[in-house]
């Protein structure tokens, strides 16, 4: 989530993951919302498959990828994880359009990134949002909620 903190311009060109400060690591999150569904994991070592969901946290607005409590969200939701520079090598599962792992990958930023693009609404008008999530309080079959290989958060 960004704040109104002054950044420096372009500062994920200059600076490394670990270099970033607070407000800047902060800013790289393009606010798409997909690190807050759930995820499925079915088998053990090399048989084990993630599955993503469209399954969201209660607090996500499912509409516009945000949380609803963001400064709260760890009091509130008890298995909601910071990701930090530390373990952000443990979060392989992040999708592929996250700004921390195509950074962490030495990509670049895609150009509808807000800190790209200059707007927020970007990830909207680029269709990266997920379609139709339900919030993890109204599922009763996790099954049901499965997002198609072909349609995963690349």
């Amino acid at each position: 989530m960004q704040s109104s903190i002054q950044l420096d311009p372009n500062f994920w060109q200059t600076k490394s993951l670990l270099e970033m400060t607070e407000s800047e690591w902060e800013a790289l999150c393009d606010g798409c919302g997909k690190c807050c569904y759930r995820k499925y994991i079915q088998g053990r070592g090399k048989r084990q498959k993630l599955y993503y969901t469209r399954i969201a946290c209660n607090l996500l607005d499912v509409e516009t990828g945000k949380c609803g409590n963001y400064s709260e969200r760890f009091k509130i939701e008890t298995d909601c994880t910071k990701l930090t520079k530390k373990n952000l090598p443990d979060f392989h599962w992040l999708p592929d359009t996250c700004a921390y792992r195509l950074l962490y990958e030495g990509k670049k930023l895609p150009e509808w990134h807000p800190l790209i693009s200059g707007h927020a609404d970007s990830l909207k008008n680029a269709d990266v949002l997920i379609k139709n999530g339900v919030h993890e309080r109204d599922v009763i079959d996790w099954f049901k909620f499965i997002i198609d290989e072909d349609h995963t958060f690349k």
